[in-house]
């Protein structure tokens, strides 16, 4: 009487968001603002905003700023980074600017060229005990 199958051509709703990808000939200057994860493999100037994940690939390039949850670069970055909580450089990554995040992981041969600001991990406790 009731089944569990979806039913064939039904959306999925559980993705909230897509993954955006920049291929490597493509090339935009501008600002680019989405809720879903970005692939970066070709050159952006301008700002990246975004609540999910950049990734920029190896051929990937972005001058400028990028706002995001999470990053993983392997490819060439300059200017303004904000990562809300881990920047990932692989080995490959070039990273020139500032730089402001909550964990970092650095594979060996990554350049980081960088100002960076590591935001505190600590939460304040509310109603803490009072010391007498």
């Amino acid at each position: 009487m009731f089944s569990d199958k979806k039913k064939p051509n039904q959306p999925n709703t559980t993705t909230s968001a897509q993954t955006n990808i920049l291929g490597g000939s493509t090339k935009i200057v501008g600002d680019i603002e989405s809720d879903g994860d970005f692939r970066i493999d070709g050159t952006i100037e301008g700002t990246v905003k975004t609540s999910g994940k950049v990734v920029i690939g190896k051929t990937g390039k972005v001058i400028g700023t990028i706002k995001a949850k999470n990053a993983d670069v392997e490819g060439h970055f300059s200017g303004d980074l904000f990562v809300d909580e881990l920047l990932t450089l692989r080995k490959t990554a070039i990273i020139e600017g500032n730089v402001t995040i909550t964990k970092l992981a650095v594979e060996p041969d990554a350049t980081f060229n960088a100002t960076c600001t590591m935001k505190t991990g600590v939460k304040t406790m509310k109603n803490a005990e009072k010391t007498a």
